[in-house]
């Protein structure tokens, strides 16, 4: 089965990088778009994550894995929303900010720039090894 790979977006305030890594592992709840929402059904147990700060920092600062595919979002009242658990795996030495990925060729088709208020976002394969290989300059 082919790999996928993945951004996550969360808001420092919200839920920060540091925190994933002294937790070890979180369930990723409260996603409430739909295509997020079918990205997050598509996460399978291994696939890289990159995690990304939204709002302040807005760069990528950490490698994750799914840990578990998706289950019912237990914080979700109403509808039919999913969930998965992530567990850190590195945290990236060189940040990547959102300029530097909007001012790069490689990148500049992601789907992060194209549906921006999206919360998970596929990433090509190419995609994720540039972001990797830039976080590691």
């Amino acid at each position: 089965m082919a790999k996928n790979y993945w951004l996550v977006k969360s808001e420092p305030a919200s839920y920060a990088w540091p925190t994933l890594v002294k937790d070890g592992r979180t369930a990723w709840t409260g996603v409430r778009n739909y295509l997020a929402r079918n990205h997050l059904r598509a996460m399978q147990v291994g696939d890289p994550v990159l995690f990304y700060h939204s709002v302040t920092g807005k760069q990528v600062v950490g490698l994750a894995k799914v840990l578990r595919s998706a289950y019912a979002d237990p914080t979700a009242t109403e509808g039919d929303w999913s969930a998965v658990d992530l567990g850190p795996t590195e945290t990236l030495a060189k940040p990547v900010d959102l300029a530097t990925m909007k001012a790069d060729p490689l990148l500049s088709q992601m789907m992060l720039f194209r549906q921006s208020r999206l919360s998970v976002i596929a990433l090509t394969r190419e995609e994720f090894e540039h972001l990797l290989a830039l976080a590691r300059e």
